[in-house]
């Protein structure tokens, strides 16, 4: 992997690790288009790398909620005690990840067995068709009760963790895309349900990455370092840009666009992947 490559991968994760437009799909795509197999060792543990990269950046998006979360930050209220800042809590968080986290425990290799770069297509496909039926059925049939994010239930927030478990098990469906229209379809706004989608990325995707790296830590030689160093730093800085550009124009780009821009990548997918 020369430098450039490790730049242009970098960009793509960044910008596409956090929309839901799958950032599977489109590592596989450009790491085709740029000659490599995104199956090779060195591609995977570089993937990883620079996820941990983009994860760092919603960290740093969200530090604030996270020191809150933590028990750290507060308020004081009349009387000199502290008062929680908001009313999410851990237990929202907890049931946002659990469900997902112990299928891909229990069925790592099972999942694993299923990837392909046909799933992967069919997987752009089917969540571009959940975002369009999510935001019709959100604006339509649907009764909001959490406009903003410290409005969830626990219900909402478990409901948001099991959809989550789609884009485990089906490579490239894109997990903030199950879970923004998850959270739409069970009386989340479109903005409340992309902010506990971000936040609840960072331990989830933690984990995963973290264990994922546990293998892979041996390709971590001198030969690597720097473009793995350089990823990981670009990776910080698209996703940062991405995430606060995409919560200040959420209401301009709604689920409806995202769905419409996967069918054309599910096109050029099938054109240079399985064509």
């Amino acid at each position: 992997m020369d430098t450039i490559t490790a730049i242009i991968l970098a960009i793509v994760e960044g910008i596409t690790e956090f929309i839901p437009v799958s950032s599977t799909g489109h590592m596989i795509l450009t790491a085709n288009l740029l000659g490599f197999e995104d199956q090779e060792p060195i591609m995977k543990t570089y993937e990883i790398v620079i996820q941990l990269g983009a994860i760092l950046a919603i960290a740093v998006v969200y530090r604030q909620r996270i020191v809150d979360l933590l028990g750290l930050g507060g308020k004081r209220s009349r009387g000199g005690g502290i008062m929680p800042a908001r009313r999410l809590n851990l237990i929202h968080v907890l049931l946002g990840i659990v469900p997902a986290l112990a299928v891909a425990f229990f069925a790592r290799d099972f999942i694993k067995s299923l990837f392909s770069a046909g799933t992967v297509l069919w997987a752009l496909v089917a969540g571009g068709i959940l975002m369009i039926i999510a935001e019709w059925v959100n604006k339509r049939k649907i009764r909001v009760t959490a406009h903003e994010m410290d409005d969830l239930s626990y219900g909402q927030a478990l409901a948001i963790g099991l959809y989550q478990i789609i884009s485990v098990l089906w490579p490239g469906f894109s997990r903030s895309g199950s879970t923004i229209s998850g959270g739409m379809l069970s009386g989340v706004s479109y903005k409340a349900s992309a902010d506990f989608s971000f936040l609840i990325a960072i331990p989830i995707m933690c984990a995963a990455s973290g264990y994922e790296l546990l293998d892979s830590f041996k390709y971590f030689t001198s030969d690597t370092i720097w473009d793995f160093a350089i990823g990981f730093v670009i990776s910080f800085i698209v996703a940062y840009v991405v995430v606060i550009l995409f919560m200040r124009l959420i209401q301009k780009i709604r689920p409806t666009h995202f769905a419409i821009y996967r069918f054309i990548l599910a096109a050029v997918f099938w054109l240079f992947i399985l064509n």
